[in-house]
């Protein structure tokens, strides 16, 4: 390889990219090291690096380049920050026009209300980020077209060249407006969990707000967490080492949408995403409507139709039927990302091995302890997320309370307590695992490059290429994200009193410190190796121990703890989109806050209209194909357990203890596999994830199972095989195929919700054949 220039940043060495670097030797790490002095140590920051190392969609880069002339494998954090993201930028662009405005306030009305709709169906259905980011795109090039400007293409729409006319239609649709549309309609159908709350004190309680208040407890509760992520911006977003992977096809999809489009391959990538855009959007018509059978070919259900046990291990084409092992799943929607965080083409190869392990372990837990009658877990559904009385029946849980919805003990003690089915309670140990094991893994896994982000942060020495081009632009003072921070808490406190929360201010304050505790934890794990383990049962665990016997305070301490870590993660992802995309910082917080604010309001007006139209519906058990309460009945049910019966059910030597005592054996987990890499570090332990391994153990207690083992294929071709033995293919289309699977995916979900799928009003079902079948999708015999 030729020699590589330095430049004025040629001392920046890369920071550790923790469990990234899992394909190479100790020699071939030191050769990088020593020779590769343009892979590791030269940052183009600059616009003549650029023009040295070429752009993400130039065919061939000296970056890209190995000691043997090939094209190496995208591994450190370095490559997926700047081999797999362009660093063009035009800080003259315009961003604060008409089209901005007009489109994001439109697109963040439109998810809000959909995503609300979507919370009460009984197939709950998420408004994605690519699906939003496809629909901005078409309506920015619609309204480059319709509206006049001075730069138009047609010279009969053609003005006079002012201000004016510049902010209504400058000239073309342009990157800085397409992501700042998205940033806005992102944070508007994020769903407010104080929705949840106030749909259960509607539906169960008969509990209502004033309108006032319940707007103010949405607002405090929703920018809450903005305040804590922006604060801490400095050491979750600007380091290179916080990748968040899950944004990479999000940011490719911008590249190629508007960056070099003269350019040959970019050409290419542009006609390889829209083929597969149209293709998967025509294709997932057959397994979500046409053919169910597809969503799981089971080879075992076919050959026993009979049998319950095959149902359990083999079948999962239908909700909580069955664990899905060695299914055939051809519905992407399930076996790629489905717009969520976790995606086998873009999470890290060592993540989706550690969950993988996790689901093995699952399978075997969950058979074990329903052949062994463990819980007496015959008595109740294989999977369930319901209470259950001792004969099986569904638990009644208004029967244990006073009128004021607190716990009584004497009905308590005449109606019994509650039991979980045994694969329930095995998530719940599970959840308790990953946490502990996620504080210890952090500290010895991750301890070191955390704190030197930090101290890079506070040093003012960040050097990630990225960072560097924004200094281009004004940044958003640290005092505008503290004032959040204290408006949110002073709003979210008065509420609390005034709404009868039941939750007393100092256990408020504990909630906040829970929140500003984990919300670093959570989001740097997010950025680095794209797991997110969830704090929502330890936030309920802990508000039952401060205000036990109300289930009122327990769901508001698991709001302004939980949700406020989830709004922070969810801040930072976005935060981090901008960085990539290079939109100014004050506009990514002015598109965050106007959309979570847009959202909370819309979330709010469409969740009294369907409840005054569908209480009965939203009530009852089974529901109809249209309208469903499920979900809130679920988190009443929570609430009941955690809020009310938490002292019961899950204190040391009750039912349930291993729960909570979980959190402290998860501490222990990490640390075996920490001392034998320390021992045999050629054994490659520090790839071993035990926070996903140890979540995963309860990974299949619900919902449509039948895709793993599509998902474990597919991670092996794209993380292991495309990315060490086809590097170029890889990076100029992996993430790309994933961007154009998801959305074209998301685009056929919503559009068959409205058309024959029910969220209209109307469910048109399709005719019974035999990949359509009355029963179970994959022909499995029925358990409930």
């Amino acid at each position: 390889m030729a020699e590589a220039k330095t430049t004025a940043l040629d001392t920046n060495v890369l920071p550790k990219a923790g469990h990234q670097d899992s394909f190479r030797s100790d020699d071939e790490k030191s050769s990088l090291k020593d020779k590769e002095v343009g892979v590791t140590k030269v940052v183009p920051s600059s616009d003549e690096d650029l023009a040295r190392y070429g752009d993400v969609y130039e065919d061939i880069r000296q970056i890209d380049l190995g000691d043997d002339g090939k094209e190496r494998a995208v591994e450190t954090d370095f490559d997926w920050a700047v081999r797999l993201c362009s660093l063009e930028d035009d800080p003259t662009q315009p961003v604060w026009t008409f089209r901005l405005w007009f489109i994001s306030i439109g697109l963040s009305c439109f998810g809000a209300v959909l995503s609300q709709i979507f919370a009460f169906r009984p197939q709950t259905i998420y408004v994605s980020q690519l699906f939003l980011q496809t629909f901005g795109f078409v309506l920015g090039k619609i309204c480059e077209y319709v509206l006049p400007g001075p730069n138009h293409t047609l010279p009969s729409m053609r003005t006079p060249d002012n201000a004016f006319w510049r902010f209504i239609n400058h000239g073309p649709y342009n990157i800085k407006e397409h992501t700042g549309s998205l940033i806005m309609s992102a944070a508007a159908v994020h769903g407010a969990l104080a929705i949840q709350i106030f749909v259960v004190d509607d539906l169960f309680y008969n509990r209502h707000l004033n309108h006032a208040n319940a707007i103010f407890t949405l607002l405090g509760s929703q920018l809450l967490g903005y305040g804590l992520g922006g604060l801490m911006r400095s050491f979750l977003v600007y380091p290179t080492c916080c990748v968040y992977p899950n944004v990479m096809p999000t940011v490719q999809m911008f590249d190629v949408l508007h960056r070099g489009q003269d350019n040959l391959l970019q050409k290419k990538r542009v006609r390889f995403f829209w083929i597969l855009f149209i293709g998967i959007f025509i294709w997932e018509w057959f397994p979500e409507y046409i053919a169910p059978t597809l969503t799981g070919v089971s080879i075992f259900c076919l050959a026993r139709q009979k049998s319950p046990w095959v149902t359990r291990i083999f079948g999962g084409a239908a909700g909580n039927e069955g664990l899905g092992l060695f299914s055939l799943c051809f519905d992407w929607q399930y076996v790629g990302s489905g717009g969520s965080a976790y995606g086998a083409l873009f999470q890290p190869i060592q993540t989706q091995l550690s969950s993988y392990v996790g689901l093995a372990l699952c399978i075997i837990i969950f058979c074990a302890c329903y052949a062994n009658n463990v819980w007496n877990a015959q008595r109740f559904p294989f999977l369930s997320q319901l209470l259950f009385n001792e004969t099986g029946d569904t638990y009644n849980q208004s029967l244990i309370l006073n009128d004021d919805y607190t716990l009584n003990a004497t009905k308590l003690e005449q109606e019994g307590l509650p039991w979980f089915a045994a694969s329930y309670a095995i998530y719940k140990i599970a959840t308790s695992l990953s946490l502990g094991a996620t504080v210890t893994h952090m500290a010895i896994w991750h301890g070191k490059q955390i704190w030197t982000a930090i101290k890079e942060a506070t040093s003012g020495e960040i050097k990630d290429p990225h960072y560097q081009k924004m200094k281009a632009y004004k940044e958003v003072p640290w005092w505008w994200y503290a004032g959040f921070l204290v408006a949110s808490i002073v709003m979210s406190l008065v509420t609390c009193y005034t709404g009868h929360s039941q939750l007393p201010w100092w256990a408020f304050i504990v909630a906040i410190i829970f929140a500003a505790v984990f919300l670093p934890i959570i989001a740097f794990l997010y950025a680095v190796i794209c797991f997110i383990p969830s704090t929502e049962d330890i936030a309920k665990m802990l508000g039952s121990a401060l205000v036990p016997g109300s289930p009122h305070a327990n769901m508001y301490f698991a709001m302004y703890a939980y949700n406020s870590t989830e709004q922070g993660r969810s801040f930072t992802r976005d935060l981090k989109i901008g960085q990539y995309v290079k939109l100014p910082p004050r506009v990514t917080f002015t598109m965050q806050t106007i959309g979570a604010v847009i959202g909370a309001l819309l979330n709010y007006l469409i969740m009294a209209l369907i409840i005054e139209a569908n209480r009965d519906i939203l009530l009852s058990v089974q529901g109809t194909n249209v309208w469903s309460g499920a979900t809130y009945q679920s988190y009443n049910s929570d609430a009941v357990s955690w809020g009310a019966l938490g002292k019961h059910l899950y204190s040391p030597g009750s039912r349930y203890g291993i729960i909570p005592m979980s959190i402290l054996i998860g501490l222990i987990v990490p640390i075996p596999f920490w001392l034998l890499h320390k021992k045999f570090p050629k054994w490659g332990l520090d790839q071993v994830i035990t926070p996903m391994i140890a979540v995963q153990i309860g990974g299949l207690s619900s919902g449509i199972n039948s895709s793993i083992f599509m998902t474990f294929l597919l991670c092996l071709v794209s993380q292991y095989w495309l990315r060490k033995y086809h590097p170029r293919w890889f990076r100029k289309y992996n993430f790309l195929m994933s961007a154009a699977l998801d959305g074209g995916t998301e685009v056929m979900v919503f559009v068959w919700s409205f058309a024959v799928g029910g969220a209209s009003g109307k469910a048109i079902d399709f005719p019974k054949w035999a990949l359509n079948p009355a029963g179970n999708p994959d022909h499995c015999m029925r358990l409930t």
